[in-house]
């Protein structure tokens, strides 16, 4: 059987890692029937957007996505691809696994996080209103008014939007990928004790939902606090969940206690659709220099692997990977103990290496 999955390069160096990720994911031995379609800056150049509309119309066909890194371009205008594949197709639940491996370049040895962030909603949903506009006076005044704070006019609002069903479904989805993967612990973040009213609904729905999953352990933690608990202690939690804000910030804290974005996958899942990619951008000063580190799009993979069902083969893909790391002979320049390390390889041999050890 080959899975129907819509992959989509991307730009910058995006090319490179997709298509050692792609040689990786068929050496695991599962049938892919590889849906390609350009996105990024190719088809801004040439057709003005960088999310063709076929390319929404393919993983809506498949129902699954793996994608490089896209550039946004600033300056431009323009909505980036992840926002709009998310707020398009309804990808509610953003998924960041971080995990210590022995051999990555880090103080901690015993991190296994699982981020799960909401991915609609917050300050995230574009609901802003731009200094010195009559919309921006009227809120303004309207805020006078009814609660009888003065602001200052030369200034820009954004909204922070939270909400019952959003809050529901993602504690839910929480809780629901704690008992399918066997984690111990959900923990809340949030920082109700400020925002009474968004954060503290936030946490009012998280606490519903935990009482239906009595076998799963539950806590909440202020966001301020529990970006110092995951310096101090990390090994103490387990699956996090959080509104969008806070998700972002937190994952990419997470990604700096194992050692960086380069090892660092993501996954973005709805109801129906689910897109798959390394946390990382497109770093285009690199492009077409087989120099990146292609490991946080295989990981990603292997998100995409268990999605399937074909969780043999992820982790099957994840040890061939941790034990590259823990070689340490065939990785790029990042994992090494100095960036400038001559015996670094390029991104092409790193995949040569992991498909190696899949045999």
């Amino acid at each position: 059987m080959a899975y129907a999955v819509t992959l989509i390069p991307g730009d910058g160096t995006g090319p490179e890692i997709t298509e050692a990720t792609r040689r990786v994911l068929e050496a695991t031995g599962v049938g892919f029937d590889w849906h390609v379609h350009e996105a990024g800056q190719v088809t801004l150049e040439r057709e003005g957007t960088i999310l063709p509309p076929r390319v929404l119309d393919s993983i809506r066909a498949t129902g699954v996505a793996l994608k490089g890194p896209i550039t946004t371009p600033i300056g431009r205008g323009l909505r980036s691809a992840n926002v709009t594949l998310r707020k398009t197709l309804d990808l509610y639940a953003n998924i960041r696994p971080a995990k210590s491996f022995p051999g990555l370049r880090s103080r901690y040895h015993n991190v296994d996080l699982i981020i799960i962030r909401e991915n609609t909603e917050d300050l995230y949903a574009g609901i802003e209103f731009q200094r010195g506009t009559p919309d921006m006076d009227e809120l303004v005044a309207w805020i006078d008014e009814h609660s009888h704070v003065k602001l200052d006019r030369d200034a820009a609002i954004s909204i922070k939007y939270i909400s019952v069903a959003a809050s529901r479904r993602i504690v839910r989805f929480a809780f629901d990928y704690a008992v399918a993967n066997k984690r111990r612990k959900v923990t809340a973040v949030h920082k109700a004790n400020i925002m009474r009213y968004s954060d503290g609904l936030f946490l009012q729905m998280a606490q519903e939902v935990a009482r239906e999953y009595p076998q799963i352990a539950f806590e909440d933690r202020i966001v301020d606090n529990m970006c110092m608990q995951l310096v101090q202690k990390p090994e103490l939690y387990d699956v996090l969940v959080l509104p969008n804000l806070y998700g972002d910030i937190l994952s990419d804290l997470s990604a700096g206690l194992i050692g960086g974005l380069g090892v660092a996958p993501g996954a973005n899942i709805g109801e129906r659709y689910a897109v798959f990619e390394p946390v990382h951008g497109s770093a285009p000063k690199y492009a077409g220099q087989n120099k990146v580190n292609p490991m946080a799009m295989m990981f990603s993979g292997a998100l995409m692997l268990r999605h399937l069902g074909e969780r043999a083969a992820a982790e099957k893909l994840e040890a061939a990977l941790a034990a590259t790391i823990a070689e340490g002979k065939f990785v790029t320049y990042d994992l090494k103990p100095s960036p400038d390390d001559k015996s670094a390889v390029g991104t092409s041999q790193v995949a040569d290496a992991v498909i190696t050890r899949l045999g």
